[in-house]
């Protein structure tokens, strides 16, 4: 998605128009006609900083084309506690985000790829062997680009190579790149649920259990997407699971109280009760989740979770992007808004480089790149690592923290407003 969205971003920047862009994509030409009857089980929520972005390069109407759901409000609670936080449509001035199929946004991104034809290539079925890195000032036997060699033998050399290739990035690791990395002994089970009727669907549901925090992403009016992160032994016993044992777990995830204690309990209403008799008409009213019936016709599916971040996110001719250069847990819908940050921020400073006629892969605008994307994604990397910790205890006086934290987060209008900011529009 972020690599397909920089291509489609350089290529329609008027300052790039004379430039030649390719993009080098392993996986086959992802085309669809017609949206499958059924949905997929990957997802993002996409803000409406990357929904600005997607617009400005042609692909969000190819999106809304074909589909997507908007949702107005977030409800977020605690199972250890009775203590939640709302985000909704009156704090804000337009939906909260988008929850849309990766594939839908790969293939609006190759529609779009497509009339791009004069100045961006795409090599699909293409794989990098070998990269040669130029060196910063040049000695006499280097060359004076990278140079990129294909599996086909193919040789290419390019003034600037951007490094979109996901955690596991070969450009990032050819490199040297020192990365920060750590796994959090979890794994994620997503799903397609089917609500037991159909509503509105548009608030997303998140609630933290000790093992791990649970979100149900509205789809359609009857159907929602399950991102559910827990230990690896109770993934995959949620995998082995009948479909009906399976809906049982869901709603009793969202439902079940059996997390709670009377000490916690006892506290939270009294500082709720401090708190409403400051602030009378703050707040927002709970909801209940909906309740699943059923889940949906493809196969429930896992993947390990993991924090990563690279020291550095530029070399010379080199710049790494999204995944490659970050990667964080899933708790908050932000990795693949960070990826277009990215791609929004390096288009701009190569625009302006262009336009002053400066070389595209020198160090001045790119260390420009890194300083600004690393001011913006280290604190939000932080920030999730933080509340994945905070969450993943069932001690009482962590649960007591949290609870008065939520409370006075969800009582205060203000506080509310900075932290859903932060927290969901963060490109």
């Amino acid at each position: 998605m972020v690599g397909s969205a920089m291509a489609c971003s350089l290529g329609m920047d008027p300052n790039l128009e004379n430039k030649k862009i390719l993009l080098l994509e392993a996986g086959h030409k992802k085309v669809m006609d017609s949206v499958p009857d059924t949905f997929s089980t990957r997802v993002s929520s996409i803000s409406p900083g990357s929904a600005t972005l997607l617009a400005g390069v042609g692909a969000w109407e190819n999106i809304t084309n074909m589909r997507c759901k908007p949702y107005k409000k977030m409800q977020v609670w605690d199972a250890c506690s009775d203590a939640l936080i709302i985000f909704d449509k009156d704090n804000l001035e337009d939906e909260m985000a988008y929850i849309v199929e990766n594939d839908v946004i790969v293939a609006a991104l190759t529609k779009q790829l497509n009339s791009l034809s004069d100045n961006v290539q795409v090599k699909y079925r293409s794989k990098v062997v070998k990269y040669t890195w130029p060196m910063p000032h040049q000695a006499a036997d280097s060359i004076p680009w990278v140079q990129v060699t294909l599996a086909s033998g193919e040789t290419l050399q390019t003034k600037l190579l951007i490094g979109a290739d996901g955690q596991n990035s070969m450009v990032r690791r050819e490199l040297g790149i020192p990365t920060v990395k750590w796994n959090y002994d979890q794994s994620a089970v997503v799903a397609v649920l089917r609500l037991s009727e159909p509503t509105e669907n548009n608030v997303a549901w998140q609630r933290f259990l000790p093992t791990g925090p649970i979100a149900m992403l509205p789809l359609s009016d009857s159907e929602s997407s399950l991102v559910w992160s827990t230990s690896h032994r109770l993934a995959e016993e949620l995998l082995q699971l009948d479909e009906e044992s399976f809906v049982d777990a869901v709603n009793s995830a969202f439902w079940s109280n059996e997390n709670q204690s009377d000490l916690v309990e006892t506290a939270g209403s009294m500082f709720r009760t401090a708190l409403s008799a400051l602030m009378p008409s703050a707040g927002s009213p709970r909801q209940l989740p909906p309740s699943v019936a059923a889940i949906g016709p493809k196969t429930r599916v896992m993947f390990p979770l993991g924090m990563g971040h690279a020291s550095e996110y530029i070399r010379h001719r080199v710049a790494l992007i999204g995944d490659a250069a970050h990667r964080v847990h899933p708790l908050a819908g932000q990795g693949v808004n960070l990826g277009f940050g990215d791609v929004a921020c390096l288009t701009h400073l190569l625009s302006q480089a262009a336009f002053n006629g400066k070389d595209l892969g020198a160090m001045q605008h790119l260390l420009e790149y890194e300083t600004e994307r690393q001011r913006h994604n280290l604190p939000m990397m932080a920030a999730i690592d933080l509340m994945k910790r905070l969450y993943s205890t069932d001690a009482a006086p962590m649960v007591l923290l949290r609870t008065f934290g939520l409370q006075a987060t969800n009582m205060l209008p203000t506080l509310k407003v900075s932290f859903c900011s932060c927290e969901l529009l963060s490109v």
